[in-house]
């Protein structure tokens, strides 16, 4: 009689309920970005329907910047508290109201405090988000999440301005405004229905999936007790901030007067306008599939902290340097697709600076992403501001504003020399290279 022999023990895998959570955000990012970027392409508009000058088109875009900016800290912080789900259903809703809000506005004062609103609503978006990728994601998992969040981003900007060309056709740019803040409403109460704050209490997950998210799971307990003292007191968490502000002062020319540079510096008409407005837009979104890929890759051999240093370097100076080779093209196309290479080079920085938030401040991961993304969007309030003072001043000189943008951008280069972005802020003392992947 033959010897029986026993078959191998069949491995349970993890289910993929997790991804929802991505899908969740990647639909949020587009969303978000909807909302925010419709307001460059319809500026034109605006500015004829309100008789508004450049400067006060710049505060208009700053109202935005700022009340977002002032509000990071205290959305994340909420979301480490009481957690995303109250607190992204909450903020959806009044930014969505906000959104159709604009399209109400009656002049200058309405529409900078109505911009200011929701610019205050939607902070907080992305620390929760980060927020909930912490506790919903294994630390494997986390750079390729943020790297998909971030391409939707962009793509999702670069899908506004033609989607907003054919809306505003149909309906002006006032009803555009209210269509646009109905999308948040319908994201709002579909996310309140499906998410939970702890994976564990999600039944769809099989206990193989349970067991891959049982320590990032133990991160959804709220608490308040930020250690602030010891906060103020890193060099990685001051790093991270003042590197993103740098980003962030380049980044949001193209979410606020890439539009009007291309119908009054390059002088394209309106349907060109469309097109190249949303082309920058796409190549920066190529770039966060490359950095996720890259750093991947060179993660294994020379360390996670170096691999996402590295990634960060060569953002930074290709975004710099791109930005001013645009200046010395005068085919107004090709001019467009230097910008639209200078952005891509500035996206391979985004998924790093956001994974950093999430292994430096771990559980506290919501408040620190809001601090540095309120640094980064006290810079993004700032460009615009300055753009529309700059080109008052120096009588429309676009290239002196792309120089500006090329030397903010290039300080993030010296951040992240000295910018630990693996280790705890509250671990005590530095460990260096090591760190989570």
């Amino acid at each position: 009689m033959p010897p029986q022999t026993s078959s191998p023990p069949v491995v349970e895998r993890p289910t993929r309920v997790r991804y929802w959570v991505i899908v969740f955000a990647v639909t949020l990012a587009v969303v978000t970005y909807i909302d925010r970027v419709s307001i460059s392409f319809a500026a034109p508009f605006i500015r004829h329907d309100l008789g508004l000058s450049a400067v006060q088109l710049g505060w208009v875009f700053a109202a935005f910047g700022w009340a977002y900016a002032l509000m990071e800290i205290p959305g994340g912080y909420l979301g480490d508290w009481i957690g995303p789900r109250k607190v992204l259903t909450r903020i959806v809703l009044w930014w969505s109201f906000f959104t159709a809000a604009t399209g109400w506005a009656s002049g200058f004062v309405s529409l900078t405090v109505t911009r200011g609103l929701f610019g205050a609503g939607e902070a907080g978006c992305f620390p929760n988000v980060t927020r909930a990728f912490a506790t919903w994601l294994p630390k494997k998992e986390r750079v390729r999440a943020q790297g998909i969040l971030w391409l939707s981003t962009r793509w999702g900007a670069a899908l506004t301005p033609p989607v907003v060309a054919l809306v505003m056709q149909a309906v002006g740019w006032r009803h555009a405004f209210e269509i646009f803040g109905v999308l948040g409403a319908i994201w709002a109460v579909v996310f309140f229905l499906w998410y939970r704050d702890d994976p564990m209490k999600n039944p769809r997950l099989n206990a193989a999936e349970r067991a891959l998210l049982k320590e990032s799971s133990k991160l959804a307990s709220g608490h308040r007790d930020m250690p602030w003292r010891q906060a103020l007191r890193s060099r990685a968490v001051w790093m991270l901030c003042i590197q993103y502000f740098c980003h962030s002062y380049g980044w949001y020319f193209y979410m606020t007067w890439l539009p009007s540079y291309l119908r009054d510096g390059r002088h394209l008409a309106y349907g060109s306008t469309a097109l190249f407005s949303a082309l920058p837009l796409f190549l920066a979104g190529l770039g966060d599939p490359v950095t996720v890929f890259l750093s991947g890759r060179l993660a294994p051999t020379m360390g996670v902290a170096r691999a996402r240093r590295l990634m960060a370097y060569i953002g930074f100076i290709g975004g710099s340097v791109f930005l001013v080779l645009s200046t010395t093209i005068a085919d107004a196309r090709l001019a467009v697709w230097v910008i639209g290479v200078a952005a891509f080079f500035l996206e391979l920085v985004m998924s790093q600076a956001w994974a950093s938030t999430m292994d430096v401040g771990g559980k506290y991961a919501g408040t620190l992403s809001g601090a540095m993304n309120m640094t980064g969007n006290i810079g993004g309030a700032l460009s615009p501001l300055s753009i529309g003072y700059m080109l008052s001043w120096t009588n429309n000189n676009w290239n002196f504003i792309f120089y500006v943008s090329a030397a903010v951008v290039a300080l993030g280069i010296v951040c992240w020399a000295f910018l630990d972005p693996v280790t705890p802020f509250d671990a005590g003392a530095s460990v260096g290279e090591s760190g989570p992947a």
